[in-house]
């Protein structure tokens, strides 16, 4: 994430939670919406399924980023989607420590993710898109690739 530091476990106070009701946003849109949202420096994107009021199914787009960020996002969230209004709050970030190595293994090198809290392990994972490309490159199954990662973690 562009312009957040994970060297240290720490806490961000300066962030902020948007929530956009979506009713009548083509679902080919969606993936847009995201793509470019991250790419006005937002730290996460997701949708959740919801229902709005006369039963009518609909999307609750979901956008975490700094207050830095907030107007600018907003102004995007205006032009590219149909709604009338945008909801936000202040939300603090709880970030854990993270490193990084390579593991080799038969099928090639992966980066490996940890985090720590506390000074403490308690997260690994493999880098998903090391994982995907050696299931391309190998012409095997992603879920393959997954378990034999895992066998050498």
């Amino acid at each position: 994430m562009a312009g957040f530091s994970h060297r240290y476990e720490h806490t961000d106070d300066d962030m902020v939670k948007i929530e956009v009701n979506l009713d009548d946003t083509l679902g080919e849109w969606l993936g847009y919406i995201m793509d470019e949202l991250l790419n006005l420096g937002a730290n996460d994107v997701y949708y959740t399924p919801i229902y709005m009021k006369k039963n009518r199914p609909a999307i609750l787009l979901s956008v975490i980023c700094t207050n830095e960020r907030l107007n600018d996002i907003k102004s995007y969230i205006f032009r590219e989607t149909t709604t009338l209004g945008i909801r936000y709050f202040p939300l603090s970030v709880h970030r854990l420590e993270r490193r990084f190595y390579s593991l080799q293994t038969e099928l090639g090198e992966i980066s490996i993710k940890e985090g720590l809290h506390n000074g403490k392990v308690v997260q690994v994972a493999p880098e998903y898109e090391d994982w995907k490309k050696i299931a391309v490159e190998h012409n095997i199954p992603l879920k393959e690739v997954y378990q034999k990662v895992w066998n050498h973690l």
